[in-house]
């Protein structure tokens, strides 16, 4: 039977993660509505918006398409979640949330990482040995359409991955199965992305 992995939003909204789930072999499960992820194997946090700068301590000051509602309630399954040491994969927004739900901050505003021309931003990156590493090898490409990044890191969370500036790309969990990505591997060219997404469904199992 293939895993469920949880996916906070319209099944519209995110036809990417879905299709980028069941390639992989597993159940997208999407649900907008509080306690609608039980039985669920894995959590999924999306891309999207930038937070509520207050969540890590904040004013605003570059931060936009804020969902107040959409935080609270990432919030809550991560706390579910990382409760019973279920997995945990965040996408670009999804890391930002992870790194500010362990405690961490955001750069709120960081150039050079936004799309371009509608179309998203490649880009090397470079590794530290890690879960990660065996999925991207020592150095990869990767995509990138965001202006926030991952500042301070959250208690317990290591930065495994960088772009050339020096841009957290990647994190890691030191005792939890969560993981936080900047790219998307639900839209990236080739075959790394569907290579994390095998990687993180084996891990639900």
């Amino acid at each position: 039977m293939s895993c469920a992995i949880f996916i906070p939003g319209g099944a519209d909204r995110y036809v990417n993660y879905r299709r980028a789930v069941e390639s992989a072999g597993g159940r997208a499960v999407f649900s907008e509505r509080p306690g609608t992820d039980e039985g669920c194997d894995g959590l999924l946090l999306p891309g999207g918006g930038d937070l509520e700068p207050w969540r890590y301590g904040q004013p605003n000051t570059a931060s936009r398409g804020l969902e107040p509602e959409r935080d609270a309630a990432e919030f809550l399954l991560l706390e579910r979640f990382t409760a019973v040491g279920k997995p945990v994969l965040g996408i670009c927004r999804g890391l930002q949330t992870v790194n500010v739900f362990f405690g961490g901050t955001l750069a709120q505003n960081v150039l050079g990482h936004e799309a371009v021309g509608g179309g998203d931003r490649l880009h090397p990156v470079r590794m530290a040995p890690s879960f990660l590493s065996r999925i991207c090898g020592e150095e990869a490409v990767v995509n990138s359409a965001h202006h926030q990044a991952a500042d301070r890191l959250g208690q317990g969370l290591a930065a495994v991955q960088w772009a050339a500036d020096g841009v957290v790309e990647a994190l890691e969990h030191e005792t939890l199965p969560v993981w936080g990505v900047q790219w998307h591997p639900e839209r990236l060219p080739g075959e790394l992305g569907r290579r994390l997404f095998a990687a993180f469904l084996e891990r639900c199992r």
